[in-house]
């Protein structure tokens, strides 16, 4: 079917709603428009959904999340895992409920229990309720910290993780044997929920969540030592941590939260801001004015769906710097490593940080001898690697984070959680103000014990209807004809994570890489920095990490400079 005749479908479909078709006709005539919105389907993989809320096959509407759901409902169906059931949770984003209670409508008719939450939730809530609930899968609705216009889907398998490879793959295959309209069961809502399988998760969930992220505080007595004194900036950025932040902060001591009054406002349109990402310095801005004004040294925040954190802290002239992913997690592992030396060191203990996060993690985790392990992008993975300790009895999980801002302690959920990040980080300032130090402050004391680090990001943006067969192109470029230098550096390693191979270039002694088969290239200079080639899940380019250190901070930006003009020329 040719995207125009798609097009025709959708407006002359009884099962197509007038709102929906009214929008359709709007854009009669606009070849390149209806091209956009039906020249293919909006792509599932290991992340889900992600897109452009507005009618078609290739954008996030009530037809494209029901037909998702379908494949969802296929595998579990396939799996006879039904009366397991499947908990659903959703954001403060427009559409949000509406999705999320599509979703439950698809999965109710399909003899399928759902368990919903009443209101928006964090999603390492949700994480944590498949576990707790002992569900077999999980919706979460949301797009992260993307723009307004955008909205997502996240599936999660039994244990809390988002869906590994092999069960992407099959629900894609389902959705893609299912036709959008003739193929999706689906039932009135409130009829499902008057029958029985649609029911609302109770209140206590949240307590148990809470009990559970505060159980993994490190040195709980030390934000009590200077509560009186210690004011903290915090903004949910109009989503979900409004609640549930501050009130753990609450619970473990603080006395002074001061938050963003603008911002705590639930509104998916994000009316304060443009981006509601704490990589952001934008997203500090009204946050900075009230530290101003309560005399605060640190402003944290979190993105709509409160599984990223981001920071804000003064530097010795009073000024705030926004630490990166990096840095906060950096000094997250070094503050837990710290503690628990002083407190008692859980046996065996091992951290784990994806590929393009920050090298810095590798020489703390060897001088206190903690294992380290390397995975691929995405949560999921970290997760994975939690689940096979579990399996063997053995070691003891301390962190694990990413360098795009998310962080988790403690096993009880198996995606990034930013509550329980925001409570670690105010005991962290705590535990540094005791000694008359902020974060930054903190942060130069890394550098001063384990030298510079600091990392880089390039991104070829290959948009446009050709652009996934461009960033093909451009991999498979960089696969068969790889560079031998990069900013006039000899490379002295290469890893392809797709065929699964690790070659030294000086001895030509080939191994594995340990790790899943994904699109990733990876080369490791000689003075040891790294850079990694991968093509994003979510947005049409090509992301490009620099990894690198130095003596000094202005030698280490010198380097990534260096490979940054490199990768320039990559464009063709």
């Amino acid at each position: 079917m040719t995207y125009q005749e798609n097009y025709k479908r959708w407006l002359d479909s009884e099962k197509v709603d007038e709102e929906t078709k009214a929008e359709l006709r709007a854009i009669a005539g606009d070849d390149e428009e209806i091209k956009l919105r039906f020249i293919k389907s909006l792509e599932f993989g290991t992340a889900g959904l992600r897109g452009t809320m507005m009618a078609g096959t290739n954008a996030m509407n009530i037809y494209t999340v029901a037909h998702a759901t379908q494949g969802l409902a296929d595998l579990i169906n396939k799996e006879g895992k039904a009366d397991r059931g499947v908990a659903v949770a959703f954001d403060s984003r427009n559409n949000s409920e509406l999705y999320a209670h599509c979703a439950a409508s698809v999965l109710a008719a399909n003899g399928i229990k759902v368990k919903i939450f009443d209101s928006l939730r964090p999603t390492p809530v949700l994480s944590f309720a498949v576990r707790e609930l002992h569900t077999i899968a999980g919706i979460n609705i949301t797009a992260s910290h993307n723009p307004k216009q955008y909205n997502g889907y996240k599936a999660y398998w039994e244990d809390g993780a988002q869906l590994p490879p092999d069960h992407a793959a099959t629900v894609s295959e389902f959705i893609a044997a299912a036709d959008i309209f003739d193929d999706v069961k689906t039932v009135d809502f409130d009829k499902a929920v008057a029958d029985g399988m649609i029911e609302y998760i109770p209140a206590s969930l949240d307590e148990a969540y809470m009990k559970n992220v505060i159980a993994e505080a490190v040195n709980p007595g030390v934000i009590r030592k200077v509560a009186d004194e210690l004011e903290i900036v915090y903004t949910p950025l109009h989503g979900a941590g409004y609640k549930m932040i501050p009130e753990v902060l609450r619970r473990v001591g603080l006395k002074h939260i001061d938050v963003v009054d603008e911002q705590m406002v639930l509104d998916g349109n994000f009316p304060t801001i443009s981006y509601p990402n704490p990589e952001f310095p934008e997203a500090f801005e009204l946050g900075i004015k009230l530290a101003e004004k309560v005399n605060s040294d640190l402003i944290i925040a979190t993105d709509p769906d409160a599984d990223r954190v981001g920071i804000m802290s003064r530097d010795k002239s009073g000024k705030f710097v926004r630490l990166t992913g990096n840095q906060v997690g950096a000094l997250l592992l070094d503050y837990i490593i710290t503690a628990y030396e002083e407190t008692g060191m859980p046996e065996n203990p091992y951290a784990i940080k994806t590929i393009v996060s920050t090298e810095m993690i590798t020489k703390i985790c060897a001088e206190h001898n903690i294992r380290l392990h390397n995975v691929l992008t995405g949560f999921k993975f970290i997760g994975e690697v939690i689940k096979q300790y579990e399996k063997t009895g053995h070691d003891n999980y301390i962190f694990g984070f990413e360098e795009s801002y998310g962080y988790l302690k403690g096993t009880y959920a198996r995606d990034k959680d930013a509550v329980v990040a925001t409570m670690l980080l105010c005991e962290m300032a705590a535990y540094y103000s005791t000694k008359g130090m902020t974060l930054c402050d903190a942060m130069q004391g890394l550098y001063d014990r384990y030298g510079y680090y600091d990392e880089g990001t390039a991104n070829i943006y290959m948009e446009g209807l050709d652009g996934l067969e461009k960033m093909k192109n451009l991999m498979n470029r960089l696969r068969n004809n790889p560079p031998s230098e990069l900013g006039g550096y000899k490379i002295i390693e290469r890893r392809d994570y797709l065929n699964d191979t690790v070659l030294d270039i000086e001895t030509g002694k080939v191994t594995s890489t340990g790790l899943p088969s994904s699109n990733v290239l990876y080369f490791v200079t000689e003075p040891g920095d790294v850079i990694v080639i991968r093509p994003s899940g979510t947005e049409p380019k090509i992301k490009i990490y620099i990894l690198a250190h130095d003596v000094s901070l202005e030698a280490v930006h010198t380097k990534i400079e260096a490979y940054e003009k490199v990768t320039d020329t990559w464009v063709e």
